[in-house]
């Protein structure tokens, strides 16, 4: 069982649909947590997501998932906002957030830490700026845990 084609064969069935009742389909997740698989469709949309918007979304999808049937073992399927924390994944997240500070989390060390926050600058193709404390940093994707938005009070 392949998680990138389930992920990716997921997203093909899904999106039309998401996209035709006025939402953003951001992302998707397929996981194995403990004995059970979960498949987590995150969705956004100006002005936030409800509970409802992710009630709708499930209901709209679980019969083409179950027609399709892209999964062989039982999952649970779950309809999500990414929050106000929300990891920045794809291109198009790196440059609908630019601009914005972010908290980027490295698996090694860089000058003695492991996590920076700052202003996303860009991402060009491999390499994320970002601009801390008057100074820009570049780090390569495949040294970074996750770039996700910073949360401020």
């Amino acid at each position: 069982m392949d998680k990138n084609k389930i992920i990716s064969k997921v997203e093909c069935l899904i999106s039309e649909t998401v996209t035709e009742m006025g939402l953003e389909l951001v992302d998707v997740e397929f996981k194995r947590e403990g004995a059970n698989y979960f498949l987590r469709i995150y969705i956004d949309k100006e002005g936030g997501i409800a509970i409802d918007d992710c009630t709708s979304v499930s209901r709209a999808i679980e019969p083409i998932l179950d027609e399709a049937d892209p999964i062989e073992p039982p999952y649970m399927l779950e309809v999500s906002s990414p929050g106000i924390d929300r990891i920045l994944k794809k291109d198009k997240d790196f440059l609908k957030y630019a601009g914005k500070l972010v908290d980027v989390k490295l698996y090694k060390p860089v000058e003695g830490q492991k996590v920076f926050q700052g202003e996303l600058v860009e991402k060009d193709n491999e390499i994320i700026k970002v601009m801390v404390e008057d100074q820009m940093k570049s780090f390569n994707s495949k040294d970074i845990v996750t770039t996700r938005l910073a949360i401020t009070f």
